[in-house]
């Protein structure tokens, strides 16, 4: 048992590593496409074309039988409800604040599937309550850095933020369902089969009411290569998880997994010479004593 717990928590841990590899592999793409909300969606389509055609090849070479009932049901919700949460985040973190609207999203993502998780397996433990508790304030310490548009978040960007965390607090734990019974690759391929209807959907929808001489997103190879990073990233980030959800509870996997803003944190700091500040230093080391609270 305690191999389990602790293969459970160094799955979700990497999976985070990795997720936060993808949002800023991910970032990078949409900046170079022009920041834009449609840029944003191109991205995302890209990514998660790429990301679907691979798991697609993966599955048929494997032999491995198409989901129906409730795990393809699962999936769906899954895939929508991220293409969703994606916009609404992208939107919330256009209109500035970005740490108080990722904050705020990554506090819902981990509590949702937590609470989850103690309805349907039970309490986790003191100790490890605890540590979700100390989890959550790593995760507004290390997101909700300083705001250097100087913005503060607004009722709409506020809501925005809260949609885009449910959003991926049902994902975290739709795709726990989805792979309870089956294998890893067709749930993770019919959430990809959800997330580009939404996004497809939505970015039809915006080109119908594009204003003329609005900024147009630009499509380069820059921004290929970017958005095939991300697929890479997140997707392995996906399967990570989806093992971790299978190797014990989901409430750890779900809550060490939001730590991923930490990756992005240390990789902008690398790539970019974006210094941790203060607050998110001490965020990271909140997060490794939540983490030792948690699998210990």
């Amino acid at each position: 048992m305690e191999m389990l717990l602790h293969g459970n928590a160094l799955l979700a841990l990497a999976a985070a590593v990795l997720w936060g590899g993808g949002d800023f592999s991910g970032g990078m793409g949409v900046k170079h496409a022009g920041g834009s909300m449609g840029a944003a969606l191109r991205v995302i389509l890209l990514s998660h074309c790429a990301s679907f055609s691979v798991l697609v090849l993966i599955a048929w070479s494997r032999g491995d039988a198409f989901p129906h009932g409730a795990a393809l049901a699962w999936g769906l919700v899954a895939g929508a409800t991220a293409g969703i949460s994606l916009a609404c985040f992208y939107i919330a973190l256009s209109r500035g604040a970005m740490g108080a609207s990722a904050a705020l999203s990554g506090l819902l993502a981990a509590a949702i599937p937590a609470a989850f998780s103690a309805q349907a397996e039970g309490s986790p433990g003191l100790l490890r309550l605890i540590g979700f508790v100390v989890a959550g304030a790593a995760i507004w310490l290390i997101a909700a850095g300083e705001n250097a548009e100087a913005k503060p978040a607004d009722r709409g960007t506020f809501w925005l933020a809260v949609i885009g965390g449910v959003g991926f607090g049902i994902y975290f734990t739709a795709l726990k369902l989805a792979a309870a019974k089956t294998g890893v690759i067709w749930p993770l391929a019919t959430c990809r089969m959800g997330s580009l209807t939404v996004c497809s959907l939505m970015l039809v929808g915006m080109s119908f009411r594009a204003k003329a001489g609005g900024v147009q997103a630009r499509v380069t190879r820059p921004v290929v290569l970017w958005a095939l990073a991300t697929a890479l990233l997140d997707t392995s980030g996906n399967l990570l998880y989806i093992a971790a959800t299978r190797a014990g509870r989901l409430d750890v996997a779900a809550v060490l997994a939001s730590l991923y803003p930490a990756s992005t944190i240390l990789l902008a700091a690398w790539t970019l010479s974006e210094r941790p500040t203060r607050r998110q230093g001490l965020g990271m080391a909140v997060a490794a004593v939540a983490v030792v609270m948690i699998t210990v």
